[in-house]
């Protein structure tokens, strides 16, 4: 009866970024598969060892970072201002977000000591911006943020306890520009990211209700969430004017670009440098 990969050989496997094809493999018997294992485990790490020197002896950035510059750039050319802003919040900024001590996502929150956070989220201090902003600018107001979030995630595929996100929101618009604008703004990340198969659906938020997600990829996978304004959310900061913003996870876009499903080989990594594993 033929046998395919031990579940020890597989975890090698998927840690040296085998591809799809490669991680099928079936054989007459264990001691062929145990022959194939080795010769396939030395290959990949001729590939991996080849792609460390490429790096080595080239001006190449890891994958993460080199999307990140390609988004900026995009976005800036596009009429957005970046903006950078602390990693820290406060207890009572996510309040503001209704995440409070009894809401679902309060447990899934790093909090350090009463009163501090790390950001699950980049919203609440994007709304702490724009709501100066938006009185010393001309409308519309188009801002952006990259930077690290946090969240006690549960364990899985396309889960990280620290990823890399990307919000940008544009404020003040007519309320027929909405949707337009969404429409528009994603085809520029994605575009910048490099994905062209991708659509939008709806979904639920626990934060935000009603939303639009960004799903791309051979697997379909949820690469950013849209929402549009005014919204409930928007009281607590004294906001009035309509708006529209989306948020995209850079491991996520990397992921749907590349057809992986080794999510921590493409996030920020002791193990992985550039998609590489280092115990090679």
């Amino acid at each position: 009866m033929p046998t395919g990969w031990t579940p020890i050989q597989m975890k090698r496997l998927r840690e040296l970024n085998a591809n799809e094809e490669e991680q099928n493999g079936s054989f007459p018997t264990s001691c062929d598969r145990n022959r194939a294992f080795q010769e396939l485990e030395d290959c990949l790490v001729r590939r991996g060892k080849q792609r460390l020197d490429e790096m080595r002896n080239s001006t190449r950035r890891p994958a993460l970072c080199r999307l990140e510059s390609q988004l900026i750039e995009a976005l800036i050319q596009s009429g957005f201002v970046q903006v950078v802003t602390p990693t820290i919040l406060s207890k009572g900024l996510l309040a503001k977000m209704s995440i409070t001590e009894d809401h679902p996502l309060a447990a899934q929150v790093f909090w350090l000591g009463e009163n501090k956070c790390l950001r699950p989220m980049l919203a609440p201090n994007l709304y702490f911006i724009l709501k100066d902003l938006i009185r010393i600018w001309e409308k519309p107001v188009r801002i952006f943020e990259v930077g690290s979030c946090f969240r006690k995630e549960s364990q899985g595929a396309i889960h990280l306890s620290e990823f890399t996100m990307l919000d940008l929101v544009a404020m003040g618009l007519s309320e027929e520009e909405r949707q337009q604008n969404l429409e528009q703004f994603t085809a520029v990340v994605m575009k910048a990211a490099g994905i062209r198969d991708y659509r939008l659906s709806s979904s639920e938020s626990e934060v935000y209700g009603t939303m639009i997600d960004i799903e791309a990829g051979v697997n379909r996978i949820e690469v950013g969430s849209a929402a549009i304004g005014p919204h409930a959310l928007d009281r607590a900061w004294g906001i009035v004017s309509p708006w529209v913003g989306i948020g995209f996870g850079l491991e996520r876009l990397l992921m749907a670009r590349e057809n992986t499903n080794n999510l921590k080989s493409i996030s920020k990594s002791l193990a992985y440098l550039d998609g590489v594993r280092l115990n090679i």
